[in-house]
């Protein structure tokens, strides 16, 4: 497991932890300059529901999930909290890309879905480290791609797919990023997540429980058939998991 420990902890014996869980993203750069990447960061716990962000704020922190999962939400009337998930970021990615963009305000809200470790680092030390080196330039480059197909994708699934094609590819984009077939997820949660009424969400759980493809109590939800849950959910499912694979697998 990752140790959340010191700062000073032996960076040879932090990524030798790191290898159980580590950042796909980071992963793919050099060794020298994943090394020196690391070096600057720390380990970090993140916290369920816990918000890093509001749109407009300045940007503190890049973060380099592991086991720990964050939703980024667009907030379209504060006042009837008015909320849709846009995107998500798991060990695949990263929150904070504006930097990378020489852009500091944060465009989104990021909330915690999924508690658990990650990398976090400063975000001078980071803009530093991103000037200096070519390879997380190049890889970040190809993550800022992924991220706009995949914010695209998410606004055309909004308008043209049903709440149950959508509810079935958000629990597979949560299920590859929770590591888990299980998960904690509430009907308040979802509805606002996918931008619908709660009676809908209600609707579309339990014709994916009545297929036998999930088991849902209490907001305690067990993916039970993955792949009838593939078939269940909207194309926009593979299309993102395809554009990740064609840019960075």
């Amino acid at each position: 497991m990752l140790c959340i420990g010191s700062k000073t902890q032996n960076i040879a014996d932090t990524q030798e932890e790191f290898i159980h869980a580590e950042n796909q993203l980071i992963a793919r750069l050099p060794r020298q300059q994943r090394r020196d990447l690391l070096e600057l960061c720390e380990p970090i716990e993140l916290v369920l529901a816990e918000v890093l962000c509001e749109p407009g704020d300045r940007t503190r922190y890049a973060y380099f999930p592991t086991q720990s999962f964050v939703s980024l939400v667009s907030i379209v009337d504060v006042d009837r909290e008015s909320l849709l998930e846009v995107g998500m970021i798991g060990c695949e990615g990263m929150l904070g890309m504006q930097l990378a963009l020489g852009v500091t305000g944060a465009p989104l809200r990021a909330l915690v879905q999924g508690a658990g470790p990650a990398w976090r680092i400063n975000a001078a030390k980071f803009t530093r480290e991103l000037n200096k080196s070519a390879p997380l330039r190049r890889v970040l480059n190809l993550y800022a791609y992924v991220l706009m197909a995949q914010f695209a994708g998410a606004a055309a699934c909004v308008r043209f797919h049903l709440i149950e094609q959508r509810l079935a590819r958000w629990l597979l984009m949560t299920q590859d990023r929770a590591q888990a077939d299980r998960f904690h997820v509430t009907h308040e949660f979802l509805s606002y997540m996918l931008g619908v009424r709660r009676v809908g969400v209600t609707a579309a759980a339990g014709e994916l429980q009545r297929r036998g493809l999930i088991e849902y109590h209490r907001g305690d939800l067990e993916v039970l058939d993955r792949a009838g849950l593939e078939a269940a959910a909207c194309s926009c499912y593979a299309t993102d998991c395809a554009v990740y694979r064609d840019q960075l697998a």
